[in-house]
């Protein structure tokens, strides 16, 4: 058993939690893969046409993951348990319009708040990012780091709640959030979650905020859960790729724009 009493015990444990940080992130890049999966094909068409070997690991590895993280949570107390009959909340247009209008205000508020404060992005960071992005954003875009002093839900949020909307995305838990041109972290900017980012400026700029919002609002409405938002499943999913050894290589505005051109950002 690990105590922080002792040093070397805490150094381990800030490698723990880097590396769970890490593994939280490949699960919800695999998440949002197989969501993706669950939404284009049969479950029928995959078993009779799917790859039989690749299949059967796919099972395998979900299934040891989830008796690995079942006793996790059997561990963890105090969480309340899920509802098994709650409902979705099913919202009327009026106010999948209002809440669009809510989150383009955010956005523009949060970038004129945290722009005097950020700086641009580091140039070793730079480097490593000029074979996916385009120079003129790597020099535009702004990075501010709060270091601990995380940002607060937006005021909306009470709104949202209020109407029974639940499992809205945990902003002061998030690595960082995108604010148009401006990227701000909770903590510090690692260049894996600078990439994440840096993809929705890319979506920001093909999309433009307006469209964006709409996008996310009424995907999150459907989905209920933001990491299956096909927004923010596309920047995991790209994400994976840019952090495979070798990394691959590709366009991130080509990836966005091929979405775009194919209708994957609607749901």
């Amino acid at each position: 058993m690990f105590s922080w009493d002792n040093p070397e015990d805490r150094v381990t444990i800030v490698q723990m939690n880097s590396e769970l940080r890490n593994a939280h992130l490949e699960l919800l890049s695999a998440h949002c893969a197989t969501h993706q999966l669950r939404l284009h094909y049969a479950m029928e068409d995959l078993v009779r046409f799917g790859q039989r070997d690749v299949l059967q690991k796919s099972v395998q590895a979900a299934s040891a993951l989830n008796d690995y993280y079942e006793l996790l949570e059997r561990k963890i107390a105090g969480l309340p348990a899920a509802d098994p009959d709650a409902v979705p909340v099913r919202l009327t247009e009026e106010l999948l319009v209002e809440g669009v209008e809510c989150l383009v205000a955010y956005l523009r508020e949060q970038r004129q708040r945290h722009l005097p404060s950020a700086e641009t992005i580091a140039e070793h960071h730079k480097v490593r990012l000029r074979p996916y992005f385009g120079s003129d954003l790597l020099e535009k875009v702004r990075v501010a780091e709060r270091r601990g002093a995380r940002l607060s839900p937006p005021q909306f949020y009470a709104r949202a709640k209020a109407l029974g909307i639940e499992n809205l995305p945990e902003i002061s838990h998030m690595d960082s959030l995108t604010f148009l041109d401006v990227v701000v972290f909770n903590e510090v900017a690692t260049l894996r979650a600078l990439f994440h980012a840096l993809v929705h400026v890319v979506q920001f700029e093909v999309l433009g905020v307006d469209r964006y919002a709409e996008l996310f609002v009424r995907s999150f409405a459907n989905t209920q859960l933001h990491v299956t938002v096909p927004l923010e499943s596309h920047a995991f999913q790209l994400e994976a790729r840019f952090a495979r050894r070798p990394p691959e290589m590709f366009w991130v505005a080509d990836e966005v724009l091929g979405w775009v051109e194919k209708g994957k950002y609607e749901m």
